[in-house]
């Protein structure tokens, strides 16, 4: 396995439990990473994996894969773990998380990366030293939440 260097840290605190705050972020992840058609963007950044893959939800297995993320690791409600990579950075994004109690969770989003060459490292500097790496994983943890606390399309029919 690939070791990637670390880069930060972002959680957020969701008030449901740990199954609901689970189904949300396999749903989130789903259709955030997953969304739209961007097979010319895929293959101008030469994502890795360039298309998805396998059956998502309800959990999604090792390999399944979205543009440019694939299932390495998963535990049901505790640990959605994917990798990807492109020409300019290899990447991993561990989706953590905890439930101090039945109606309380708490999701973190821990990354690793490695950016070789100047490109890279240009790269680095647009996505990370900018703080726009922040800004979406903060957007995206706060997306799940939300979705987690919605009550089920199902029960209102």
């Amino acid at each position: 396995m690939e070791r990637l260097s670390y880069i930060d840290a972002h959680g957020v605190e969701v008030p449901a439990g740990a199954e609901a705050t689970w189904r949300a972020l396999v749903d989130v992840a789903r259709r955030t990473l997953g969304d739209g058609d961007g097979a010319w963007l895929g293959r101008a950044l030469r994502l890795s994996p360039a298309s998805a893959a396998g059956p998502w939800s309800p959990d999604p297995e090792p390999g399944t894969a979205l543009p440019g993320f694939a299932v390495d690791r998963v535990e049901h409600g505790e640990l959605l773990s994917l990798r990807g990579g492109h020409r300019f950075a290899r990447y991993r994004l561990d989706f953590e998380l905890t439930a101090p109690d039945p109606d309380r969770s708490h999701l973190w989003a821990r990354t690793w990366a490695d950016f070789p060459g100047p490109s890279g490292l240009a790269y680095r500097t647009l996505v990370i030293g900018t703080g726009a790496h922040r800004l979406v994983v903060n957007r995206l943890l706060h997306r799940i939440a939300a979705r987690a606390t919605r009550p089920a399309e199902a029960s209102a029919a």
